[in-house]
């Protein structure tokens, strides 16, 4: 199962890796380049809830040997991306079908992975879990930088060995293939899809269309519309895709806003960061993957904390101190930005990666706990949901608000170092997104004067990055005033199988250390 899971993991980082080189092959706009991050991310978001009831009700073993293959065909035919005009509409075509793979599979090997141990195991098991999944994902930024030197292609190929690697281990492990017996709610399943597709799609093109204009409005406003009948028709529905009475639970909710919004934070930050490494410190991509790296250097040792302290004492302890070390890494990471030197700003890296380590695994998991056995493909399908749905959101509304900001900095910076408005203004819309290729921007439009502008230029983007990652620091504070706020202390008991809705939707808790009664 981690082979499995570790292809998706992989994917949301080497993409981001390549996305510069990507750009300047394939003549992609700087919206289409975002695309091709975010919608992976938005058929993740999309399509989770389906895929976990998929899994239950056609069995685990089967769905991750459906969405495995999905994904890996997906994958090489990106690789396959044909240059022209047709280029953009493929690649982001067959990104989104990745993102369909793997909300088929990512449930269900999750679900497989939770059957395997007792309630007080799974904290130090997905520990293991996500800490190897991340020690994967950290070959991203890495084979990503030395790929794309070679070609961009090969790291949509590099998934094909990987998935025919997990097929074979799922074969020889054999995990149980129960399904059961029950309608899927396809109309459900249709009004979720299209809503957060619309909404997202809005977000994102917000920074094109502008924020009031009607398309950007109208867009947000059918998708969270949908997603209003959508909740009302779940509610009365007898077999509802999503069983969304379970939000009743105080725990299950909160936790599912603490990682709907630090996730607005921990799949952006690849983005932005490979971004700012190549335009800022004008790092070549395998350098830049080294500086997404560091940030694994305090994920991957504090996932493992993080497990071990939610099995002994519950949730709450290891989310609050995850997501404040976290703001705290994050603000004094912005806060070094600016200095364009990774000397200033590795310890704060590692102190970002060390709070979503510590809070990431822990409420992903106790949150699943909240579900029985029967039911925990649906229960990872509505987390993985609201997971990927804060990733669409952060990346579209961070994407914005770097655009928008960069674009104002670049053009400002050059009209005040005598380049007229109109050339400043070509240079701003050329160079933004360009990734690595900055230099040959500048040198296009500005001619001898490409050199001394470009120290600028790359200021200019520092000061826009910071801004990002100061909003990232805030949002993570603000999952860390809701988790001190909204969970309680103790460990968790497991819900039994055979259990009413109603009982579902109120999870039981042990009292904590030393309580009586």
């Amino acid at each position: 199962m981690i082979f499995a899971v570790a292809m998706t993991f992989i994917d949301q980082t080497i993409v981001a890796i390549a996305s510069p080189e990507i750009q300047r092959e394939l003549s992609l706009s700087s919206t289409g380049v975002q695309w091709i991050v975010n919608g992976y991310l938005v058929a993740l978001a999309a399509l989770f809830a389906l895929g976990g009831r998929l899994a239950d009700v056609l069995g685990h073993r089967r769905m991750v040997v459906i969405g495995v293959i999905v994904f890996a065909t997906a994958s090489a035919l990106c690789g396959a991306t044909p240059t022209g005009s047709v280029a953009e509409a493929w690649i982001v075509t067959f990104r989104v079908i990745q993102g369909v793979g793997a909300a088929l599979m990512y449930p269900a090997a999750l679900a497989i992975v939770l059957e395997s141990y007792e309630l007080r195991e799974r904290g130090r098991a997905l520990a293991i879990f996500f800490g190897i999944a991340g020690g994967l994902t950290s070959i991203g930024p890495i084979a990503g930088g030395y790929l794309s030197e070679w070609t961009w292609r090969s790291i949509f190929w590099i998934n094909v060995p990987v998935a025919i690697v997990a097929l074979v281990l799922t074969a020889r492990a054999r995990p149980e293939n129960r399904p059961i017996a029950e309608p899927i709610d396809w109309p459900g399943a249709a009004l979720v899809t299209a809503g957060m597709g619309l909404s997202v799609l809005g977000l994102q093109q917000s920074s094109q269309w502008g924020w009031g204009d009607a398309r950007t409005l109208g867009a947000i406003g059918a998708g969270l519309a949908l997603l209003a009948v959508f909740v009302l028709r779940e509610l009365r529905v007898e077999q509802p895709l999503i069983r969304v009475r379970i939000f009743r639970s105080r725990a299950f909710a909160v936790e599912n806003g603490v990682l709907f919004f630090s996730t607005m934070v921990f799949i952006p930050v690849f983005f932005f960061a490979s971004l700012y490494s190549q335009l800022s410190l004008g790092w070549s991509t395998s350098d830049a993957g080294l500086y997404l790296l560091t940030l694994f250097a305090g994920f991957a040792p504090a996932a493992q904390v993080g497990g071990r302290i939610l099995d002994q004492r519950g949730a709450k302890p290891t989310v609050v101190l995850g997501c404040a070390l976290g703001a705290l890494g994050f603000a004094l990471w912005a806060g070094a930005l600016t200095d364009r030197s990774f000397d200033a700003q590795w310890l704060f890296i590692v102190m970002a990666g060390a709070g979503l380590g510590l809070m990431f695994g822990p409420a992903n998991t106790d949150a699943v706990n909240r579900a029985p056995r029967t039911s925990y493909g649906e229960a990872n399908g509505i987390v993985q949901t609201v997971r990927n749905f804060g990733a669409s959101v952060g990346l579209a509304v961070l994407g914005t608000i770097l655009l928008t900001e960069n674009r104002g900095h670049i053009e400002r910076s050059l009209e005040q170092a005598g380049v007229p408005a109109a050339r400043a203004n070509a240079i701003a819309h050329s160079i933004q997104g360009a990734g690595g290729g900055t230099r040959s921007a500048l040198a296009g439009q500005a001619g001898p004067q490409a050199k001394a502008l470009l120290a600028t230029v790359q200021d200019d983007f520092a000061r826009s990055s910071q801004t990002i990652f100061y909003v990232m620091a805030a949002v993570l504070a603000l999952s860390a005033l809701l988790a001190a706020i909204g969970l309680r202390a103790g460990r968790q008991e497991a819900i039994p199988d055979a259990v009413g809705e109603e009982e579902r939707a109120v999870p039981r808790r042990e009292p904590a250390a030393g309580a009586t009664g």
